[in-house]
């Protein structure tokens, strides 16, 4: 992708930026005309092609081509200061700077390779299981947070955590994974995690938030559980994924999809969790190999 400068960079074994021939048969193509094929492609491809030829590298910096990667609601989405800026210059502070929407229970961002939305619920936007009685839960701040506040577990045996989401607030046509994001967490613990459209069947799986825990079976009674260990990310947070989910989108239609994560069946006393909240992104496809 482009850096801050815009620049493309070329990866191959000499390294360094791509140098742009002087000439080029697509330089025949009028700016105009080059702006409109790209941008029926996606922002990785756009910056691909600038390497292209003259023609290409200035033809890709047009807002016709950046403006239909954007979302339609952008203006809302931006400062003031960012309002006579490029659409590329838009595109990008939207992938890198998350905005706070709905009285900041939300925030969203964009995926620079695909333009696709990205969503956060906070926790104060989640369905959480006794989260008005301070004996069980509290509301604090913490470092590296996206929101105001996160929610802290002083004392539970009842743990349920709710979140939906409607998918008319995501990019159409898209694989997503949901994924609960947190600190600390209880030790040796299943937790069962549900996601689905409200209504319907969900897909299941258990997880453990215990970070010594991976891809190892928990056994307790005459019940075995199968789970994998958190991830750790760059904003200091741990997050471990719920489930996956297609959007097929449409303008007619509209469902909402829950994810969950509960654990009820096991009813000792935990504490300790923190939680950020639920964030939902393009889920990464991993792609069958051929051989031959």
């Amino acid at each position: 992708m482009m850096s801050e400068t815009h620049s493309v960079e070329s990866s191959g074994e000499g390294g360094g930026e791509i140098n742009v021939s002087d000439w080029s048969p697509f330089d025949t193509l009028t700016e105009d005309c080059i702006s409109n094929i790209v941008s029926f492609t996606s922002p990785r491809d756009a910056c691909v092609f600038a390497a292209v030829s003259k023609s290409f590298e200035s033809a890709v910096k047009s807002d016709i081509i950046w403006e239909k990667f954007l979302p339609l609601q952008y203006p809302s989405m931006i400062p003031p200061s960012l309002a006579s800026s490029s659409k590329m210059e838009i595109y990008f502070y939207l992938c890198n700077d998350p905005v706070l929407i709905e009285d900041g229970k939300k925030c969203i961002w964009l995926k620079n390779t695909s333009g696709k939305r990205c969503i956060m619920l906070s926790a104060e936007s989640l369905y959480i299981k006794w989260i008005n009685d301070t004996h069980c839960w509290d509301w604090i701040t913490s470092p590296g947070s996206r929101f105001e506040r996160v929610a802290k577990v002083n004392d539970v045996c009842w743990f349920e955590i709710r979140g939906t989401i409607n998918t008319h607030e995501l990019s159409p046509r898209t694989h997503y994974s949901s994924y609960i994001v947190f600190k600390e967490g209880f030790t040796d613990l299943p937790i069962e995690a549900r996601v689905g459209v409200v209504g319907k069947q969900a897909s299941k799986r258990f997880f453990c938030f215990d970070v010594s825990t991976d891809g190892q079976f928990f056994k307790r009674g005459r019940r075995t559980w199968y789970f994998e260990k958190p991830k750790e990310r760059e904003d200091g947070w741990r997050e471990i994924e719920l489930g996956r989910f297609f959007n097929k989108g449409g303008l007619m239609k509209s469902d909402e999809f829950e994810m969950s994560a509960i654990a009820t069946e096991l009813r000792h006393w935990k504490s300790g969790f923190i939680l950020q909240g639920i964030e939902i992104r393009p889920a990464t496809i991993q792609r069958a190999r051929t051989v031959g």
